[in-house]
């Protein structure tokens, strides 16, 4: 991770976030901890549920996608935490052994005029698959610190 300040999350660019496979056993694992439904927890009963088979927690997906976002998009430097996600979607199913790609596109980018300290930046994320289908997507909101003025910050001195 790069040190990343609010003036660095430009709308438009996208960035890659890396990969994550999902194993049957961390599926197994989560949805019996958050998420006990049978198409989770049980391959037999999900061999003839809705999905035809076992899959992932949607809640799982979106613990995945954190881990990536936080390791690679996000810079523990600026970073101020969130006011929240909206439009969070699971459009496909999440198999076992499925190999997860996200890229994180900025949307919108806006300094706060009550605290110009910081910014409020908005990311689309999307998870796909293998195949390049969407398995996830939102849009996240994140409060960001703005580049700090003075000697070794890039600013004259």
């Amino acid at each position: 991770m790069t040190d990343r300040y609010f003036e660095d999350y430009v709308p438009g660019v996208t960035h890659d976030c890396g990969s994550v496979e999902v194993p049957e056993a961390e599926i197994l694992e989560f949805a019996r901890r958050y998420d006990p439904q049978d198409f989770h927890v049980d391959a037999a009963a999900a061999a003839d549920g809705p999905f035809g088979g076992l899959i992932a927690s949607g809640w799982h997906t979106a613990s995945l996608m954190m881990r990536l976002y936080a390791e690679h998009y996000l810079s523990p430097v600026s970073s101020l935490g969130s006011p929240g996600v909206d439009e969070l979607r699971w459009p496909r199913p999440v198999r076992p052994g499925a190999v997860l790609r996200l890229r994180a596109t900025v949307t919108e980018a806006r300094r706060s005029r009550s605290k110009p300290d910081r910014g409020l930046v908005r990311t689309r994320v999307e998870f796909t698959d293998g195949g390049g289908d969407v398995v996830f997507s939102a849009s996240l909101l994140n409060l960001i610190r703005v580049k700090p003025a003075g000697p070794g910050h890039g600013s004259a001195d």
